[in-house]
This record gives C-alpha cells, sequence and structure tokens, in this order.
C-alpha cells in the first residue's frame, strides 16, 4: 500500500477507541446546537413570514458555519499533524519506524492521513448540515461543494507544514509554536495582499486574484459567492463551472501540500535521528578500562552485570568507595562534584532550590533555535503596531471595538502560545519517560506546579510582554484612560494565568500528546472564539440584545457540559464543575458589555471566573497531587 501501514493501523484501530466516536458526536452536536440556537433566536425576535426569511436564515447561517468550521479545521489539522510526529520524536518511536523496511513516502504521508484522519472525518460530517441548510434557500449545492474542498485542501496544506516541521524540528513545543506562527503569518500576508498593500498586480496577476488562490480564508468567501454560469451541458463543463471561482486555489494548495510532502520524504532520514539522538560516547572512557568485566558477561558489552562491576570497583578503590559513603550522607547542597569525575566535564552549575524551574530556565529543555519562534512573532507584532499606529494617524482617538481588531488576534494567539507551551511542558515529560522519575523523587507538589508554570511564563516572556507593550502604546497615545489601562492589564496577567493553568491542569491528566493538545486548546478556542460567535451570531439575526436569553442558555449549558468533560472529567471536583458552568456565560456577559461599553463589568466578570477556575485547578494540584497526576487511584 503506497501510504503505508501506518496509516492502514490508525483505520484499523480508530473504530475501536470509544473517543472516536464522542468526538464526532460533540463536533456534530456544536453544529446542531449552533443551527438551533440561530433560529431561535431568528423567531424570536421576527415573525417568519416568506420564503424570503428563510432565504436569509440559510445564506446567514452558512456563512458564520463555513468560516468557524475552516478556522478550527486549519489549526487543529496543523497541531494534530505536528503534535503527532512530535510525539513520535519525544518517544524515540521514530528511530524504531526509520530501522523499518518502511519507505519515506509510506512513513511521511501514512503518519500525516493518521493524524488528520479525524479532522477529515469531521469535515465530511458538516456536509449533512450544510446539505439541510440549502434546503432553507439561498444557498446552493455548489457552494456547498466548493466551500467543503477549500477546507478540505487547507486542512491538508496545513496538516503537511506542521509534519514537515515537526519532523525537522526537535522538540513538541516548537513544531507546534512554529507551525501556528507560520500559518498566521501566511494568511495575514495573503489578506494584506489582497487588499492591495503590496500593488495592484504583483508578478502580474491582479491582487484579490492571487489573494484568492493563496489563501484558504479568501478562498472560501470566494467558494460561498454565486454560482457560474455552465458552459455547455457536458459534465467537465458543469465542474468547471461549479469549481470556477476556487479552481486556482485549488490547483496552489495541490502544488503546495505536494511540495512540503516531497520535502519532508526527501529529508526525513537526513533530519532524524536528530543531533541530539546521536551523542556518542566521550572519548575519556578510561573507567571502562579500568572496570572489571564479569566473566559471564560478553567481551562487547560492558554494561552487563552492572552491580558485579561497581562492586569490584569500590573493592578495588576503597578510597573512592569511602568518599562516596561520606557524600550521601550530606545534603544535597553540601555535596561537591568534582568536574574531573564528570563525563561531560567542565563546571558543575549549582542547582536552583526549585530544580523544576531551574530546568525550565537554566537548560534547552525545551529545544534549541528558537529564534524562528521569536521572529515569526515579532513580524506579527510589528504589524499589529503598525496598525495601531495607523488608526491614531488621523489625531483623534479611535473606538475601542477599532483598536480591538489589530490587538485580539495578536492577545489571542499568544494566550495560544502560552497554553501550547504549557501543557506540552507536561507531556514532554510523559513521551520522554521522565514523567515517572520526576514522581518518584522527592520533588514536592508546589515545586512541581509552580516550576512547570514558571517556566512556561518565562520560556513564552516574548509572546506575553509585546501584547502589554502594545496596550502601554495605546495607553501612550491617548486611546484609554488609567483606570481603564488598569483594567486591561491586571485583566490580561488573569488571562495569561488562567491560560498557563489550564495548559497545565490538563497535562497532567492526559497521557496522550494529542489529546492534552486538543483538550486545552479546545477550551481556549471555544471561551473566545465560539462565544464570539455567538455574539456576532446575535447581532447577525437580530440588532438587538432583548428577548434571546433562552436560546442562548441550551449554547451556555452545552459549553459548561463540554468544559466539565475537558476539566473534570478524570479528576471530578464541585469547584471545576461550578467553574466549567460559570466561564461560558461570564464570558458571554463579557463580549456583551464590551460591545456595550461597559468595560468595568467586562473586568469584574472576566477575572473573577478565571480567578475562580485557576484556583479550582491549582488547589487539587497541590492538594491532591498524587491523584491528578495519576500516581495513586485512591
Amino acid at each position: 500500500m503506497f501510504i503505508g501501514p501506518v496509516f492502514t493501523r490508525e483505520v484499523t484501530i480508530s473504530p475501536r477507541r470509544a473517543r472516536t466516536f464522542v468526538g464526532r458526536a460533540v463536533y456534530g452536536g456544536i453544529l446542531l446546537l449552533l443551527t438551533a440556537t440561530a433560529w431561535l433566536v431568528m423567531t424570536g425576535t421576527q415573525l417568519i413570514v416568506d420564503t424570503g426569511d428563510f432565504s436569509r436564515f440559510g445564506s446567514a447561517l452558512f456563512r458564520l458555519i463555513a468560516p468557524l468550521q475552516l478556522m478550527m479545521i486549519l489549526f487543529f489539522a496543523a497541531l494534530l499533524a505536528a503534535g503527532g510526529a512530535a510525539r513520535e520524536k519525544e518517544r524515540k518511536t521514530l528511530i524504531l519506524l526509520l530501522l523499518t523496511r518502511m519507505t519515506n513516502s509510506e512513513l511521511v504521508l501514512g503518519k500525516l492521513l493518521a493524524s488528520l484522519l479525524e479532522v477529515i472525518i469531521f469535515v465530511l460530517l458538516s456536509v449533512p448540515l450544510l446539505m439541510i441548510l440549502a434546503l432553507f434557500g439561498g444557498v446552493s449545492y455548489p457552494q456547498i461543494v466548493r466551500s467543503t474542498l477549500v477546507i478540505l485542501f487547507g486542512a491538508l496544506v496545513c496538516g503537511s507544514v506542521g509534519s514537515c516541521i515537526a519532523l525537522r524540528r526537535e522538540k513538541t513545543f516548537q513544531a507546534i509554536s512554529v507551525t501556528v506562527l507560520l500559518i498566521v503569518l501566511w494568511l495575514v500576508v495573503w489578506q494584506l495582499a489582497g487588499a492591495g498593500l503590496f500593488g495592484s498586480r504583483p508578478c502580474g496577476i491582479p491582487a484579490e486574484r492571487l489573494a484568492g488562490w493563496m489563501s484558504p480564508w479568501r478562498a472560501l468567501f470566494d467558494a460561498m459567492g454565486p454560482d457560474a454560469p455552465a458552459d455547455g451541458a457536458g459534465i467537465p463543463a458543469r465542474l468547471a463551472a461549479i469549481l470556477s471561482p476556487v479552481a486556482g486555489y485549488l490547483a496552489a494548495s495541490t502544488a503546495l501540500i505536494f511540495a512540503v510532502n516531497l520535502t519532508a520524504i526527501l529529508r526525513v532520514r537526513v533530519w532524524n535521528p536528530s543531533r541530539e539522538a546521536r551523542r556518542t560516547i566521550p572519548e575519556d572512557d578510561t573507567w571502562r578500562k579500568s572496570a572489571p568485566r564479569a566473566q559471564n558477561s560478553p567481551a562487547d558489552n560492558p554494561y552487563d552485570n552492572l552491580t558485579d562491576n561497581l562492586f569490584a570497583l569500590e573493592a578495588e578503590h576503597p578510597d573512592l568507595a569511602a568518599e562516596s559513603a561520606a557524600a550521601s550522607s550530606l545534603p544535597s547542597d553540601k555535596v561537591k562534584i568534582d568536574p574531573a569525575l564528570s563525563a561531560a566535564g567542565g563546571k558543575a552549575r549549582p542547582v536552583w532550590n526549585n530544580p523544576i524551574v531551574w530546568r525550565e530556565i537554566r537548560t534547552h529543555a525545551y529545544g534549541r533555535r528558537n529564534l524562528i519562534v521569536s521572529a515569526v512573532y515579532l513580524l506579527l507584532a510589528a504589524m499589529s503596531f503598525v496598525a495601531v499606529h495607523s488608526l491614531f494617524a488621523g489625531g483623534a482617538a479611535p473606538s475601542a471595538a477599532r483598536l480591538a481588531g489589530p490587538l485580539v488576534p495578536l492577545f489571542i494567539l499568544s494566550l495560544l502560545l502560552v497554553n501550547a507551551q504549557a501543557v506540552t511542558s507536561l507531556t514532554s515529560e510523559r513521551d520522554g519517560g521522565t514523567f515517572v522519575l520526576l514522581l518518584v523523587s522527592d520533588i514536592s507538589p508546589k515545586e512541581f506546579v509552580w516550576g512547570k508554570l514558571g517556566g512556561a511564563f518565562y520560556n513564552m516572556r516574548l509572546m506575553v510582554a509585546i501584547p502589554f507593550l502594545l496596550c502601554a502604546y495605546v495607553w501612550y497615545l491617548g486611546g484609554m484612560t488609567a483606570l481603564h489601562a488598569f483594567f486591561l492589564f491586571t485583566g490580561m496577567a488573569v488571562l495569561y494565568f488562567f491560560s498557563a493553568m489550564v495548559g497545565v491542569h490538563i497535562g497532567m491528566q492526559y497521557e496522550n500528546t494529542r489529546s492534552s493538545l486538543a483538550s486545552s486548546l479546545g477550551v481556549i478556542f471555544f471561551l473566545f472564539v465560539g462565544i464570539g460567535t455567538c455574539i456576532w451570531m446575535m447581532l447577525a439575526f437580530s440588532g438587538s440584545f432583548e428577548s434571546q436569553l433562552q436560546p442562548f442558555l441550551a449554547f451556555m449549558l452545552g459549553g459548561g457540559v463540554g468544559l466539565y468533560l475537558a476539566l473534570g472529567l478524570r479528576n471530578p471536583s464541585a469547584a471545576i464543575a461550578l467553574a466549567s458552568f460559570i466561564l461560558p456565560p461570564a464570558t458571554f456577559y463579557a463580549i456583551t458589555c464590551f460591545l456595550l461599553g461597559q468595560y468595568h463589568w467586562v473586568y469584574l466578570a472576566m477575572t473573577g471566573a478565571a480567578l475562580f477556575t485557576i484556583v479550582a485547578m491549582l488547589i487539587p494540584a497541590i492538594d491532591e497531587f498524587d491523584t491528578v497526576t495519576g500516581r495513586t487511584t485512591e
């Protein structure tokens, strides 16, 4: 089989997992819940008198669900593909796959499609719902076909990029962060190109057409446009008419998928094993020569019967044995290590009182060469800075809604990166086999939890500092008062801590990197993107905020159930259950108050709900550490 045994195994094993069917049911239920909520909002605020009202409903809901699905599918396809390949490297199983008889194409394509199997099923799962919307009117079947193809090809492009980067990079967080930042940069650059920033005809092609070919976001809106008339009665002519608005995008995506996967196929055995896995034995191996070899051990394996060799060494060098016994009775901070006895050589580094945060900060725990992550994020921050500066170019201070345009996407992106850093700091320990070693050490739960949180913020210090600097620049230009700046800065600090704590909390409970990333990032996506979509829906189907509480109660209840399944299913508690059902309505109320200009209520709603959730997750993580981490089930 061209795709190989990796994909075959995933297809065979996937139907046996309960989470496969749970995920499909949840995704389909969310889409149905959105449809039902939109219908209740529309019928509760206006009368349905003719077929035109049905058509407007179908068209508006289609233009809501398709972009939302594209956004979710693109990022989750990239994250799952990058996380799947990176997990193989963290667990050192990629080396075993390279030692098999699988070809490079079977390995790369099989792993890619195995990671994207659930994502592709989710896209196909939405087709029946979109077909139901076509029955309302306002939406044609060619529009649904074009939109589905755009989303599928976008998922393949993003998944290919994530898989290729993960095969190249050493650590999971490196692969995820580089992938997310490159995708965001790609979308932003082509959005600016379509607006004419790089000229009206770059490369001799109209800017809007070129951007539609290269950007899935623009291609989706082209796909949702009106159908082109068929030129003839033949099937190829009809097919060409259906695909004409997005044919260029499909062709460009196919070329990009081929180029990225061809690069991965040709270089996978060059990139792997990585330099870290190729470490050789030090040249100074005099300790081996002095160690007597047991009689029953093979001549080419000095590691067999290690205990006998150590006893023999102690018998031959009693002075070393006495020094070792004396050192073992001293406190850890009194023991002096002779650099000459270190296999690596050099000066021994003192460890801080909290060894976890020392490792997170003073070592390359998440790999080297993070320059690409910082460079791409700085480029995106520079674009946001230019956009903010242009808003003040006229002299008058812009409104808060206009300022939110360049600031909120960067803030949400930094929240996602902080969350991904926190969750991968736990999953990388599990994949590397060091999490069990930490559990049997004398490290206290406080040292472990605070060390992981401190390491996450230290490694993400650039992503956290830049949004604060941008907000301070807005305050300096007179875009907000001192009181509003205080609300904004303290609220952002609480949300960053909330995002990191969600990552640590979920990372401690899930053993699978893929499940941890999906659950943790799903929480952040739902709270900020999902609730924002509800607000957009409310404004699209009705211009007022009245008589709409009942339709959204079901959505909030469903969101609370989803948050509880992500945060408290494995280790339930009353506090986490209460926090799960408080967060959705609090976020909804905060966004509503922001649109109404009541910023103090935004601050109180978000910080109050987030702080309560932080405490609900932090206390069990410290006081019930053994139960939360699975060390004991009592």
